[in-house]
């Protein structure tokens, strides 16, 4: 009797993200670049990582490799020399003070609450408490000028830990410590999460590059 026919199946993966940064400006105006990559890029790596015998594909579009390097490049030198983030929300993430304008605050809102409620917002109670002053203030914005500095501080903060990997959220303790912690982030907690994400952007070449290399992955 003959075996049974085989199917030969390829997974690849193909990483893309469209030009956000303003070439005119160098402004980012939307992150998903960055938010990706400190997520589905990063927990994808480290999947890899843990199952040595997976075989899969993986590509980069040019334009998201360009991106990829300019966050690292910009969010190291903010951390060594303080230069000016070109990112709104990473910048609205180390800034000491919120922003003035209600419009601006309202706008900042709306943006830390652009991930999935069920998955990213209700498992954690320091975000969804955030998230729910955010829906009373969305339905009367002129209530905006009331919310102090240290709330905009901990929403953008809250924003970010969700978006990081599972992988990262289980793995590292200074993450663990943040999301423990739940609320009150002072500046220097934002710097240490900055630093984070840093680092993650920097790596994520870096570890596909090692998986290509030791023959899991296919670039």
């Amino acid at each position: 009797m003959s075996a049974e026919p085989r199917l030969n199946l390829v997974l690849c993966w193909h990483m893309h993200q469209p030009q956000y940064r303003d070439l005119h400006s160098g402004l980012y105006h939307l992150p998903w670049t960055y938010l990706h990559a400190i997520k589905d890029y990063t927990d994808m790596a480290a999947l890899l990582e843990a199952t040595p015998k997976a075989r899969v594909v993986v590509n980069f579009a040019p334009i998201l490799l360009e991106q990829l390097d300019d966050y690292a490049r910009q969010t190291r030198n903010f951390l060594a020399h303080g230069t000016p983030l070109t990112d709104p929300l990473l910048t609205a993430l180390v800034t000491p003070n919120a922003p003035a304008a209600e419009e601006q605050r309202l706008a900042l809102i709306k943006t830390c609450l652009r991930v999935n409620r069920e998955h990213l917002i209700l498992p954690f109670p320091g975000y969804r408490a955030l998230a729910d002053v955010a829906a009373l203030v969305l339905e009367q914005p002129e209530c905006v000028i009331y919310l102090s500095d240290q709330y905009f501080a901990d929403i953008a903060t809250w924003y970010h830990l969700a978006w990081l990997g599972e992988t990262v959220r289980r793995t590292d303790q200074k993450v663990q410590r943040l999301i423990d912690k739940g609320c009150g982030y002072t500046l220097e907690d934002r710097r240490g999460l900055l630093e984070i994400i840093t680092d993650l952007l920097g790596n994520v070449i870096p570890r596909y590059r090692a998986l290509a290399e030791c023959g899991q992955v296919e670039l």
